[in-house]
């Protein structure tokens, strides 16, 4: 009952909504110039040509294909090229979103379930459908992008491997990374860690049949002769009705640790022990990631086209903006009375660590913003992102400004980390960390679209609110909402795209 609840909540709101968007901007908008024209090529069936100014695989335009085939299957069956390319408009395609969104607020919903159990089906659809009123993710459910459905191929790889179906959630990770390149950094993680949980559960499993085989032993050296059937049968009964403990695998995950290094070493070793097993059952992430990197190779690079516009660089204010923007998106989490006092307790109970804690994140985050703070063009030219009004109305405001904001960047960094370190172990945390830098840093271009993954993630992994703070913060995503489409739709100018140029005229 809760996915149809969320599905139909999603689409309640989904479907009139983008009716109107495609009333009153029925042609294509923002980076939708590339990516419609080119699907519909591909309607056309033709896949020879490719716009070089698109820089993502084509996995979006698989979709779309496999969607509108399914709404026309006579025109697919048919093979006529010229009628199935007439159901390609820009209103179909961008439907294609709206049914990837329902498909992200069931797959948060299943994930809170089988993350956290204990919440409840009613809690579980509530966070669901307040992920999906997150202004961003909410905004680009109704533009041909590819971001709600990179989203949900993401959170599809993470429960296929919560699940344990590591062929499933590898074959997910291919398909995100046909989606968006760097989602091959997800697919890492979400290996990594489901390694690292992987040995452990066989770890337990390999304890539980060890005291399983001492106890027969012991009860069979007992029985004499004229009870020995009976008490085989009750053996077998305690070990079937008793086979792994899910709290034994619960409390080897959470196990405190003396120090880092211990929790580091301990999964080290539970990895060795196991590593045959471990290597069989995560071998399907290998060979994607081998593809992956010949494909890099072949390539020359990450992005397919506009590779001038989308050099590596060390963007390390990335990290920066980004743990402001998911502290600020996840306010009842972190900018609260409770919160605070948790962060200045840690302070107090660990006065010579958190000192220095302190000190080296702010020198780091003065330096970064100092030496490794990009304005990509695209972000000085389009006002069409909120980027674009953040950086020159706060962050350019004054030369000191950027400087100004870095506490409220390093108090975001300790209190995200400060909650995940609730109820993951310390490797989770700085896996996540480093899967996070790893996306972001090497983009030159702030977008907070590029946020929407690892927020998600957080969401999944942070305790509970109150209902009152997740009904307040649904309200705020909502307004947030509205004023978004307000603005996109009846605002008094239009940008209109500079043929030949990537320039934006009025």
């Amino acid at each position: 009952m809760g996915r149809l609840a969320v599905a139909a909540a999603v689409a309640a709101w989904s479907i009139p909504l983008a009716v109107l968007v495609d009333s009153i901007v029925p042609d294509p908008y923002m980076d939708e110039i590339f990516h419609i024209p080119q699907v519909q090529c591909y309607c056309r069936g033709d896949f020879l040509t490719w716009d070089p100014m698109i820089t993502t695989p084509p996995g979006l335009y698989y979709i779309s294909l496999a969607y509108v085939a399914s709404l026309f299957p006579g025109a697919w069956a048919s093979r006529i090229a010229e009628a199935f390319d007439a159901f390609c408009t820009t209103a179909l395609l961008r439907s294609t979103n709206v049914i990837m969104a329902m498909a992200c607020g069931v797959l948060v919903h299943d994930l809170l379930l089988c993350i956290r159990p204990e919440i409840g089906k009613r809690k579980a659809t509530a966070f669901a459908i307040l992920v999906a009123l997150y202004p961003i993710h909410w905004f680009f459910t109704f533009l041909y992008y590819t971001d709600v459905a990179s989203l949900a191929a993401v959170l599809a790889m993470y429960l296929s491997c919560l699940k344990k179906q590591f062929w499933v959630s590898a074959a997910f990770g291919a398909f995100s990374i046909l989606l968006r390149q760097t989602n091959v950094m997800w697919m890492i993680f979400f290996a990594a860690n489901g390694a690292i949980a992987h040995a452990q559960y066989l770890n337990v499993k390999g304890n539980v049949s060890y005291k399983n085989s001492e106890l027969t032993d012991e009860s069979v050296s007992k029985v004499s002769d004229r009870d020995n059937k009976s008490a085989a049968l009750g053996l077998r009964r305690r070990q079937n009705s008793n086979p792994i403990n899910k709290r034994e695998v619960v409390a080897e995950s959470n196990k405190m640790y003396t120090s880092f290094t211990d929790e580091i070493w301990d999964a080290i070793s539970k990895l060795w022990n196991s590593k045959w097993e471990v290597l069989i059952a995560f071998i399907p992430f290998a060979m994607v990631l081998v593809v992956f990197v010949a494909f890099i190779t072949w390539n020359g690079g990450i992005v397919l086209g506009a590779k001038e516009a989308h050099v590596v660089s060390p963007h390390f204010a990335q990290l920066l903006y980004f743990g402001l923007v998911s502290a600020v998106a996840l306010l009842p989490w972190h900018f609260t009375p409770s919160q605070v006092y948790d962060l200045f307790h840690w302070c107090r109970k660990n006065k010579t660590y958190s000192s220095f804690s302190i000190l080296i994140a702010l020198g780091l985050s003065l330096f970064s913003l100092h030496f490794f703070s990009i304005a990509h063009p695209y972000l000085l030219a389009d006002n069409r992102h909120y980027t674009f009004y953040i950086w020159r109305k706060v962050i350019q405001v004054h030369w000191m400004m950027k400087y100004i904001l870095v506490p409220i960047y390093v108090y975001s960094w300790f209190s995200i980390v400060n909650i995940l370190g609730k109820s993951q172990t310390r490797v989770w945390v700085l896996s996540f960390v480093l899967s996070v830098a790893l996306v972001l840093v090497p983009a030159p271009l702030v977008e907070f679209r590029y946020y929407t993954i690892p927020l998600v993630i957080l969401v999944l992994h942070s305790p509970m609110i109150s209902n009152g703070k997740l009904l307040a913060l649904g309200f705020l995503y909502a307004a947030v909402d509205l004023f978004t489409l307000v603005m996109f739709l009846f605002r008094p100018f239009r940008w209109q795209h500079e043929p030949g140029t990537q320039r934006f005229i009025w």
